[in-house]
């Protein structure tokens, strides 16, 4: 264990982040409420853009930067990051017509700017900026400006960037989704975009999951059978199928336990539970979770979302928490 550094109670430090955290969220109140037709002739001007956004930005401004570009591709705008030294060293070649910049900078001055601002003038590729001048260089310079409010810095020097670069954090997050929603981009497409980690298995579809090699046998079979079928494959059920190959019923081990008595003397009709649930190969797997803890039951048999009833797969419990989509 080491010493405490300071004698100051803990109190003051939750009080300073109190601060930190108040003023930032008056900062972001002031940005929403002075958002104006320049946010909408920004989300018009990246929609009518053939290209990609090349985010650029440097220092703070530049992480903040690399951020908006990878949540602007992640929700279908393609966007690229230029860091604005590496362009002037040939990095421009980059940024090409029918892109469209989004330069961030909270003076406005930032000198390294000053060869990727003039590449848009030179080859008249869209300027847009972000800056809390009005009069800079790079507002002046830019086809639409989007000013950041006069919004103290959460530090008392106010020399730290803080509520600006959340601010234009905010903004970015906003002309992304504004975009999304325009859009009309969908989960199953924010899914391609997103195959790993929590958020990959939250969007995973019943068919990235399910196994293809069933335990099916046609209707009449013996239950002698039945029971072969189920051991064979390890799920704990079999389905039934009928005329077309239709599934028309599933023997699970609690339908055995019901028919002990006499069970081999049966038919697989006689055991199973007829019109069983199911679900279609392009559901979530999160929804075939759902009804599996509904229904008290550890797999589902998937159809063919063309309506012929034909079992085309099945979803194990299992399937789903190695995924971790439970």
């Amino acid at each position: 264990m080491t010493s405490s550094t300071t004698d100051l109670p803990h109190s003051v430090f939750l009080a300073t982040a109190r601060r930190v955290i108040a003023r930032e969220a008056e900062a972001l109140a002031l940005l929403g409420a002075g958002l104006g037709d320049s946010f909408g002739q920004a989300v018009e001007t990246i929609m009518q853009a053939r290209g990609r956004v090349i985010v650029s930005g440097m220092g703070k401004s530049g992480h903040v930067g690399r951020k908006i570009a990878a949540t602007f591709a992640s929700t279908g705008t393609p966007a690229q990051f230029v860091h604005p030294a590496e362009a002037s060293h040939g990095d421009l070649g980059m940024v090409m017509r029918g892109d469209v910049v989004l330069v961030l900078s909270n003076s406005g001055e930032t000198p390294e700017l000053a060869d990727i601002i003039a590449h848009t003038r030179r080859f008249d590729i869209p300027l847009i900026a972000v800056a809390s001048r009005a009069e800079s260089t790079l507002m002046r310079q830019a086809d639409v400006a989007l000013l950041l409010p006069a919004a103290p810095e959460a530090c008392d020097t106010g020399i730290v960037p803080t509520s600006s670069t959340t601010m234009t954090l905010a903004l970015g997050d906003a002309l992304a989704i504004a975009l999304m929603e325009h859009r009309q981009f969908t989960p199953d497409q924010f899914r391609i975009f997103h195959p790993g980690g929590k958020l990959g298995a939250k969007l995973a579809l019943v068919r990235d999951l399910m196994h293809r090699d069933l335990p099916l046998l046609p209707s009449g079979s013996m239950m002698s059978e039945a029971l072969l079928t189920m051991s064979r494959q390890g799920f704990g059920v079999v389905g039934v199928t009928g005329a077309d190959a239709q599934l028309i019923g599933v023997i699970t081990d609690g339908d055995l336990r019901r028919h002990m008595e006499g069970l081999l003397s049966l038919t697989a009709d006689q055991v199973m539970t007829r019109a069983p649930r199911t679900i279609g190969p392009d559901a979530l797997a999160e929804k075939a979770v759902a009804v599996m803890n509904a229904k008290k039951i550890t797999s589902l048999f998937v159809v063919d979302p063309a309506g012929s009833g034909n079992a085309v797969g099945l979803i194990h419990i299992h399937d789903c928490l190695r995924a971790g989509v439970a």
